[in-house]
């Protein structure tokens, strides 16, 4: 479980480093925490999802750090996208 959330950091910061123009660079304190970390769990899922059960190869772990980079890919892809969806939730009239 430790090492899940760590993973999940740790994806979740570099990639808000190396997406540029996030939703979430507002964001500081334990919310931006948080938030890298959801985002780095969230794209280990999918980065398993992508590599291991789409293409057949890495890590058989979800949440391990033998995944790390397919983890780091995963997340690249979901910060964009949460962005896109926050930037859209808050420019729609309610």
């Amino acid at each position: 479980m430790i090492g899940a959330l760590l993973l999940g950091l740790v994806c979740g910061v570099l990639a808000r480093m190396l997406v540029p123009g996030d939703a979430f660079r507002h964001m500081s304190g334990p919310k931006s925490w948080l938030v890298s970390i959801g985002l780095g769990l969230l794209g280990a899922l999918l980065g398993y999802l992508i590599f291991t059960l789409g293409l057949g190869i890495g890590d058989t772990d979800i949440f391990d750090w033998g995944g790390l980079v397919g983890a780091l890919i995963g997340t690249i892809i979901v910060v964009p996208i949460a962005t896109m969806i926050l930037r859209r939730r808050s420019h729609s009239p309610t």
